[in-house]
């Protein structure tokens, strides 16, 4: 198994096309792939989708904008009602903390967004870290409710404390959130840390835990013997044709954080296209909470395949009983039914995530929506997280399905 941070083979890195997913065997039906439609097309309210992207709009707005940048592509069925683009991938050259603003780039210099503009999905990355372990539960090789010493038995603090896979993917294992694995010398004392560490919450109590996926990844990689980066190209998104999705570096992604201490925990100046996250920065890059770079487009078709039963055009991801057993409650890897970040479209078993940097996604299998709206609100200083921003726009597509 790869040690803890050592850097990945370049063929599963990057922002250019990635190469597990099973596609056209046993003569199985194609399902439909995205394509661009009018509203109504969609069974969609054309009024409330203009709102929607008019808010959307206005978060970038002004000259302290609550984003620099963001793109919002949502839909329904095999549409793509919406797909827009506002503001800044590039805006700002510093963060100023004496005016508690940042220095803007001359315009010739700043790079505007687009649809096709890669993020920083943070914590966007447990989805698809979570579906390659739903794979391996699927294909018999992983037990959801195996012990993860039975799988990493030179991590005794899980062993000892009995930590279970399905513990690691619903965050009650009662790890703390995080461990400051950026501060360590080297990877051996990153590995040593997480390996000893122990809950220290009551198991069976929800708390979300970036140290959950990371002994999620470890267990990835020691069952397949292949690093998570590959496991991912593999089996999520080279099937479904997510050519614009992988680990970093992505040189084309909208700028995060001018990160100094004493707001962030390194002094890495300002971020373009490498991981925002210190301690999946620490790890080389490819962990199992952050590290994911994508464009809407792309998660529109991760969110179409798995509200589609796993399959997308002639690939399939995981079979239909595997991705109901991801989205029950309380969900494996994906929140469910949250209204904070959800709005409207919460409440019938509406799934998805948020992330750091202003990136989330909801997937509604009850009105077959799906919604990615993608900022760089971190730019060019970590902030408050724009919850209202998404609870909104989740509402405005929950009502473009009533008003229809």
């Amino acid at each position: 198994m790869p040690a803890l941070g050592r850097p990945r083979g370049r063929t599963g890195r990057g922002c250019s096309p990635l190469p597990h997913g099973r596609a056209g065997a046993g003569g199985e039906l194609s399902t439909p792939r995205l394509r661009d439609g009018a509203p109504e097309r969609a069974g969609l309210d054309p009024g409330e989708l203009r709102r929607l992207v008019r808010e959307v709009r206005d978060l970038t707005a002004g000259e302290r904008p609550r984003a620099a940048g963001a793109v919002v592509v949502a839909g329904r069925g095999p549409v793509i009602a919406v797909a827009e683009a506002a503001g800044w991938a590039v805006r700002y050259a510093a963060y100023d903390p004496g005016t508690d603003s940042g220095v803007e780039l001359p315009p010739g210099a700043r790079v505007p967004m687009t649809v096709d503009t890669p993020f920083d999905l943070a914590s966007l990355t447990e989805l698809f870290t979570s579906v390659a372990a739903v794979q391996q539960i699927e294909r018999g090789t992983l037990g959801i409710d195996a012990r993860v010493g039975a799988y990493l038995p030179d991590f005794p603090a899980a062993a000892r404390h009995g930590i279970t896979v399905r513990q690691l993917l619903t965050h009650t294992s009662g790890l703390r959130p995080e461990l400051p694995l950026h501060g360590c010398a080297d990877d051996a004392e990153r590995l040593a840390l997480l390996r000893a560490e122990p809950p220290v919450g009551v198991p069976g109590t929800y708390c979300c835990s970036d140290l959950d996926m990371l002994l999620l990844q470890h267990v990835l990689e020691r069952l397949t013997g292949r690093p998570l980066d590959v496991l991912l190209r593999d089996g999520i998104t080279r099937p479904l044709g997510m050519t614009a999705t992988g680990f970093g570096p992505c040189p084309r992604a909208a700028a995060t954080e001018d990160q100094r201490r004493p707001w962030a925990r390194a002094d890495r100046g300002m971020l373009r296209g490498e991981v925002h996250d210190e301690n999946a920065w620490a790890l080389g890059g490819v962990a199992g909470h952050a590290g994911l770079f994508s464009t809407g487009r792309d998660l529109a078709v991760f969110c179409r395949a798995l509200l589609a039963g796993g399959s997308y055009g002639p690939a399939r991801i995981l079979g239909p009983d595997f991705v109901e057993l991801l989205l029950t409650p309380p969900g494996l890897g994906f929140a469910l039914d949250q209204p904070w970040f959800m709005g409207e479209l919460a409440g019938r078993g509406a799934a998805g995530h948020t992330g750091f940097t202003g990136t989330s996604l909801v997937l509604d299998p009850a009105t077959d929506t799906f919604l990615v709206l993608l900022t760089n609100a971190v730019h060019p200083r970590r902030r408050d997280p724009l919850n209202r921003a998404r609870a909104a726009a989740g509402t405005r597509l929950a009502r473009a399905v009533r008003g229809r």
